[in-house]
Order: C-alpha cells, then sequence, then structure tokens
C-alpha cells in the first residue's frame, strides 16, 4: 500500500486506472451475462449517446472488456424483463447504472423536483440546461402543464415525448423564443421540456427505446418494488458512496478528476467535494498520494491494484476510463478531442475516432464507420502515435473480431497512410 503523500510514477498511475476499469484481465472467448455484468461493474457506468455511425456508444465499453457478447443481452438488462440497469445522469452525462446507483441519486431527484436550480443546492442538481430553462418558461406561461403530461403518461403511457403533448402544439424554430436554448437548437418541444423534467425528478423513467427515442412511463412501472421501496440514504452519506464509486472506478485521480463540478466523474460543488474527499481520506477509503507531473493532490482507492496490463481494445469515445480528456492526456500522453461536432476540413484524425488500447499504452487513433448498405467496416483514417511499435498485426486481429461482432463481412481500409497500407496487408494475410 502506497504511504500518505508518496509519489507514483505515471506508469503505475496508469496501471492503476487500466486495473481499476477491468484491462488487467483478459477477455473471454465468449461474454455470456455473466461476463457482461462483471465488464458492468469494472466500468461502473456506460455513458448513452445518440450517434451511431459504428454502434450504439453504450455498447462498446462492454465490447472492449469482454469481446464477443450479444448485444441483447446488454439490452434485456437494460430495457427487458432482466432489468437491472437504469437510465439516469451520472455526472452531467445521461448513462445507463446499476440499479444499487438509484437509492443514492434520490436526493438529487428531490432537488431536481423542487427546482432549486438557482438556490445553494443548484449545482447538486442534475438537468439538463434545456430542463432548467424550459421549466423557467412553463411556469411563467403554462401553469398546470406538467400536470397534464403527468397525467397522461399515467393514464396511456408508456409513450414517447412526442405523444405526450397535452395540447398537440409544436412549436417551431421560426416561432418566437427568448430562450434559444429550448425550441431552437434542440427543437425542444414543451411536451419534451415537462417530461425530460419528471425524469429529473424521479416521477417518470425510461421504459425502453423504439429505434433509440425514448420511451417514457411511470417509475413505480418500470422499476422493481424492491428498488423504490429501499431506504433513502441521506444526502451526505449517498454522497460519500457516489464519490467511493468514482474512486473505486478511476483507481487515482484527483479531485477535480473524481468530482470536480461539471467535469469529474461524478460532479460535486467545490466545497461540498472538498469535504467528502477529506471525510473518505479520515475512514481510509481513499489515500492521499502525488502523481509524477500532477500538480494537484491524488487519491488512490484504498484496494487499487498495480498489476501489468496487457490488453488490446478499441475504446468508444465515451468510454469512462478516456472520457475525461485532461486524464486521459496526462496518463496515455494521448491528446484526444472527439471530432463529431467538428466541420470536416478542420477534422485532423477522422470522425467517429476510437483510441486503440494495446498493453497500457494508446498506440493509435483508428476512424472507424459501420457501412451497413455493404456490411463493410470502413476505416478512413488512420494515425498512429508517435514512436509507437508496430501494432498493424494486433490492430488487424482487433478490427476482424469488430466486424465479426457487428455482423458485417468485410473491412476496407480507405486510409492511405504507410501504416494503413501496412494494416492492409495485415488484414489480408
Amino acid at each position: 500500500m502506497v504511504a500518505v503523500g508518496d509519489e507514483i510514477s505515471v506508469d503505475v498511475a496508469r496501471r492503476i486506472a487500466l486495473n481499476a476499469q477491468g484491462f488487467g484481465e483478459g477477455r473471454p472467448r465468449r461474454g455470456d451475462v455473466r461476463q457482461v455484468r462483471k465488464a458492468i461493474g469494472a466500468a461502473g457506468v456506460l455513458q448513452l449517446d445518440s450517434v451511431n455511425v459504428l454502434c450504439r456508444s453504450h455498447y462498446l465499453p462492454v465490447y472492449a472488456r469482454v469481446g464477443d457478447y450479444a448485444r441483447t443481452t446488454l439490452d434485456r438488462l437494460s430495457w427487458g424483463d432482466e432489468r437491472e440497469l437504469f437510465e439516469y445522469f451520472w455526472g452531467h452525462k445521461a448513462a445507463l447504472l446499476p440499479l444499487s446507483y438509484y437509492p443514492l441519486l434520490r436526493w438529487r431527484m428531490r432537488a431536481a423536483e423542487q427546482q432549486v436550480w438557482d438556490q445553494e443546492l443548484g449545482p447538486d442538481v442534475t438537468a439538463p440546461w434545456s430542463v432548467v430553462a424550459g421549466m423557467r418558461r412553463l411556469n411563467a406561461e403554462k401553469p398546470g402543464y406538467v400536470d397534464q403530461v403527468l397525467a397522461m403518461i399515467t393514464e396511456q403511457g408508456p409513450l414517447t415525448a412526442g405523444q405526450a403533448s397535452p395540447d398537440g402544439v409544436r412549436r417551431k424554430r421560426s416561432d418566437p423564443d427568448p430562450d434559444p436554448t429550448t425550441g431552437r437548437m434542440w427543437n425542444w418541444q414543451d411536451a419534451k421540456i415537462a417530461i425530460e423534467y419528471l425524469f429529473c425528478a424521479g416521477r417518470v423513467t425510461i421504459a425502453g427505446r423504439r429505434n433509440f427515442e425514448r420511451v417514457y412511463d411511470l417509475t413505480e412501472r418500470v422499476l422493481p418494488a424492491d428498488v423504490l421501496s429501499a431506504p433513502e440514504l441521506p444526502a451526505d452519506e449517498a454522497r460519500r458512496e457516489l464519490v467511493r464509486i468514482a474512486a473505486r472506478g478511476l483507481g487515482v485521480a484527483t479531485a477535480r478528476d473524481l468530482c470536480g463540478a461539471g467535469q469529474g466523474h461524478f460532479s460535486l460543488p467545490t466545497a461540498t467535494a472538498r469535504q467528502v474527499l477529506a471525510e473518505l481520506v479520515e475512514s481510509g477509503d481513499l489515500i492521499p498520494v502525488r502523481v509524477e507531473g500532477v500538480t494537484h493532490q491524488s487519491y488512490r482507492w484504498h484496494e487499487a491494484k498495480d498489476r501489468a496490463v496487457d490488453a488490446r481494445a478499441l475504446l468508444s469515445p465515451f468510454d469512462p476510463l478516456i472520457w475525461n480528456r485532461d486524464r486521459t492526456h496526462h496518463l496515455f500522453d494521448f491528446f484526444y478531442r472527439i471530432s463529431i461536432y467538428t466541420p470536416a476540413p478542420q477534422r485532423i484524425h477522422g470522425y467517429y475516432v476510437l483510441p486503440f488500447l494495446l498493453g497500457d499504452r494508446l498506440a493509435a487513433r483508428v476512424d472507424l464507420k459501420s457501412n451497413r448498405a455493404t456490411s463493410t467496416l470502413e476505416v478512413p483514417t488512420l494515425t498512429p502515435e508517435p514512436n509507437t511499435p508496430d501494432f498493424t498485426h494486433s490492430l488487424a486481429t482487433e478490427l476482424q473480431l469488430l466486424a465479426d461482432w457487428l455482423n458485417l463481412q468485410h473491412i476496407k481500409i480507405t486510409a492511405t497512410s504507410p501504416t494503413a497500407r501496412a494494416l492492409a496487408q495485415a488484414l489480408s494475410a
């Protein structure tokens, strides 16, 4: 065990982080439901995103840790009769979370229900800005509207947001709107604002997905009764447990990495985070350490392991291992920004770029696309990291496994760099 205040090298910190995220063990030949559960437990959270250029992002962290598994297994655990996950916000990110997290988030749901965005508890409230701004307007313009939406779901649910409009009125982008965050940029309708507010408040939850569109129903009709009846923890106790979860998943991290407001693994206001971390250090859950090259105090989870890592995986841009871009930069010397919102002429490494984890380093950036019309896994761009040993045979193997998992019959390398040509040769061999 590292003593309080001792310095650990960045190599040790990187191995600790990889082991904490489940990359210290080899992948099984075929991932069954037990392996899927284990991967979810290691990842801790599966971020949701609508981009489907390769595969829905929440499937990819499980694949990175398990390899070949049936995506229907994760669907059942998320939205089926075997539900073990639920949708809510982790930090500021929409995510699939284990049901055991639900009682830990009840205090946030209550705060959202009370709409304390502008008060002292405001930073503790998890809600998209479109909900906050939209509810301010609805409260003034349409008092009682939220209750009407809830009544519709109660009587007719499960419903999509588009089906839950009491008056059937759809706002248009051309309508006057003093707040451009609602109704224009995202074209959020009043019913969408109301139903997302009810979701943040825990009154409704996600019963399922139709072509990835959320379907909402009353929470008591969706989640298991024993989860809903579990004793609610006081807010301070819940916060400590949430930060424990974050620390266990990160292995070693700064306060900002763990719970920095708006950017930590789980966000808390600065003063609250400082108090929680002090309590966890006193209890022995966290061990203060100094990480080579990091100016801020770091904390090591008391059970974190430093073991050799021999991993091979393509990482979703939303994988918990790398979603904190600054932490990724320090641990892996890998400056990474997602490019899906960058205009095409300004993209450097491609559109949907997955870092390639090999051993305990990020060896390359692989731009990937599933061309479902031709059943082809396409590689438009491939960028090796500087001073990286040849990885083309390892990447060829990983691409073939990925294509098989996605039921794609072909792999096409359209990138033209020397490394890409070597990869094409490795694939043909």
